[in-house]
């Protein structure tokens, strides 16, 4: 077997958590590379018996190899090279999503740059048994390395539809029969005060502007979330956090906290 020359440009899953996570769903993996020198701990043996069981080569590297190799420099001894990671195209998730017995609950990430936010959206889309989400080809963090990681392998089971136009992805959502849900500071009805029990997609604008015009526009109605502090808003993860959570509360008492008062999508 040829040994792995690194300092490829390769899609890199790294992070013991990471590794593992994706060699427990269908992502498809080339090889695992594990440091020479690491203490074989009961992450490390798992990631070489799911390797062994998936078949997906193994191959022990110097510590400067995998640095090399590293797109995060935080792999704590272990990277699996993958092809470049799978979109979902938007009909199929839209099916997936809206076919099921649960109602559908996605996330759509309207310029959301920071790969870290994109992680962690990710993770409590996991958490809360979301459907998806639903991100811009442009000016947008994409799945990369980092946001893997920070998704603690999260983004190898959450679907991902990735669009070249946003605001039409929203009417193809919408037409699906999903109500579109922009969180926006000072807008709209508290989040607590929105009926979030039947089928919802979530939109999160940019750390800094928000959502765009038009996007805004293409929303259904509005939550806010309570500001008491001196910070104008909270992180975007924070805030997609709290409104995956207060579907699932909502969804678990069987009903909402409120009538929706907006016409049904087209």
């Amino acid at each position: 077997m040829p040994k792995h020359r690194p300092g490829r440009n390769r899609h890199t899953v790294e992070g013991r958590r990471a590794v593992l996570e994706a060699l427990r769903s269908s992502s498809r993996l080339e090889r695992i590379l594990i440091q020479e020198d690491i203490e074989h701990g009961p992450q490390i043996t798992l990631i070489v018996e799911g390797a062994r069981d998936r078949q997906v080569p193994v191959e022990t590297v110097g510590r400067r190899a995998l640095d090399r190799e590293s797109n995060t420099n935080k792999h704590q001894g272990v990277i699996a090279l993958a092809p470049d990671p799978d979109y979902v195209a938007l009909d199929r998730l839209l099916l997936d999503a809206t076919g099921g017995q649960q109602p559908a609950l996605l996330v759509v990430l309207d310029g959301v740059e920071d790969p870290q936010n994109l992680g962690a959206i990710a993770r409590s889309v996991d958490g809360a048994g979301g459907h998806g989400m639903v991100i811009p080809e442009r000016r947008a963090a994409g799945v990369s390395p980092g946001a893997i990681r920070a998704s603690a392998g999260a983004l190898q089971h959450v679907p991902v539809s990735r669009v070249v136009n946003l605001s039409r992805a929203i009417d193809e959502i919408k037409a699906a029969g999903v109500w579109i849900v922009g969180l926006e500071s000072g807008v709209g009805q508290t989040y607590t005060g929105v009926d979030m029990t039947g089928p919802i997609a979530i939109v999160i604008g940019s750390e800094g502007d928000g959502m765009s015009r038009v996007v805004r526009e293409k929303c259904d109605f509005f939550a806010s979330l309570p500001q008491k502090g001196q910070v104008e808003s909270l992180n975007a993860s924070v805030t997609a956090g709290i409104m995956l959570y207060e579907a699932v509360r909502q969804r678990s008492a069987g009903v909402g906290d409120a009538d929706r008062t907006a016409d049904s999508p087209e």
